[in-house]
């Protein structure tokens, strides 16, 4: 016998944290609990208001039609909800949860057993200068060497400044730089703010165009001076075929995966066997989960031995997160298992 109940929960920033979508205050997550035989697993459905392809008025609708059709299994529920990726990861994590010897060990490894960590980037929110530039020497003073500093939304000139004064510090030996755009630039002045870009030794921009202009992102990765990774471009895309046909057109750099907003483990997997295929780096980001989403995605990414710093959040930005295993220490995630989870929301 298997039965599963969802609940809904509202993690508070602890900043206002800017992002190309306006500020955000609050995030709201939803939690599904199975219950098989005795145990229980639980799964974090990460939905992420106005990026998520599942935002979508019936999203509730379809987490109480899964919680009463569970029995279906997890293959076919994954089919089923195909068009609601964040629900296919907390699905993915549920069932797994629920078979784990330990509720929130989900891909035993090095990282579990706390022998090995991973290497994350510092992210760096948008607001004014100042605001900007202590986030940078906080990042630097933590011992961060990747930084990831999302531009786009003050005065480019402002942002160049910013670049300029850390790489004025800090060579590219020092500190890796990564900015991402979130699609800010038109195509028509991309390429030249690229050129710019490229002064300062960066690593790679993400989507430096909205997503969607698929001719004119694939023309500006043919002629970038700067790595281009592709980000929300992935969004929404399902269709093996058509994941094929988007690598093969724009030929990016690199591509980052969202397993909340590109289907789960399993459809995050299928994006890397097919970018490893046509000789596209790539990383996988976090998505404003709580530590239980985060839990999930840094323990799987650990089983894929990429030794790129990856975009895992460190579970720090809010309130009313979740005490976990997880740390930060000198740029890397560890998982301090002598360390306890206090989750106890059911």
């Amino acid at each position: 016998m298997i039965t599963a109940t969802y609940q809904k929960y509202n993690l508070n920033f602890k900043a206002p944290s800017g992002t190309s979508r306006g500020v955000l205050q609050t995030k709201e997550t939803w939690f599904l609990y199975i219950n098989k035989e005795g145990r229980t697993g639980v799964g974090e459905c990460g939905l992420f208001r106005g990026l998520s392809i599942d935002d979508r008025p019936d999203y509730e609708q379809k987490l109480l039609w899964v919680c009463e059709n569970i029995s279906l299994g997890l293959e076919l529920l994954l089919i089923e909800t195909r068009q609601f990726p964040s629900i296919q990861i907390g699905l993915e994590q549920a069932f797994l949860s629920s078979q784990a010897s330990s509720t929130f060990e989900l891909f035993p490894s090095e990282f579990t057993k706390h022998r090995q960590a991973i290497a994350i980037n510092g992210l760096i929110w948008m607001g004014n200068k100042q605001f900007m530039k202590d986030q940078i020497k906080e990042k630097l003073t933590q011992g961060f060497r990747c930084i990831k500093m999302k531009i786009g939304a003050i005065n480019f000139e402002t942002e160049i400044a910013l670049l300029a004064s850390i790489r004025k510090e800090f060579s590219e030996s020092d500190i890796e730089l990564r900015v991402d755009a979130n699609g800010a630039f038109t195509p028509g002045e991309a390429l030249e703010k690229l050129k710019i870009l490229s002064h300062y030794n960066l690593h790679s921009i993400e989507q430096p165009i909205q997503q969607g202009y698929h001719q004119e992102m694939a023309s500006l990765c043919e002629q970038t001076p700067l790595p281009i990774a592709l980000d929300e471009e992935l969004i929404g895309v399902f269709d093996t075929s058509k994941k094929i046909k988007l690598l093969k057109t724009i030929n990016p750099q690199y591509i980052i995966l969202k397993p909340s907003l590109v289907g789960g483990f399993k459809g995050s997997k299928q994006w890397i066997d097919l970018a490893e295929q046509n000789t596209i780096g790539w990383w996988v980001t976090s998505a404003l989960e709580s530590n239980v989403g985060l839990n999930a995605i840094a323990q799987w990414t650990a089983t894929l031995n990429n030794t790129l710093p990856q975009g895992l959040g460190t579970g720090g930005l809010f309130t009313n997160n979740f005490e976990s295993p997880l740390e930060v220490k000198n740029g890397y995630l560890h998982y301090a298992n002598n360390k306890s989870w206090n989750f106890n929301l059911k």
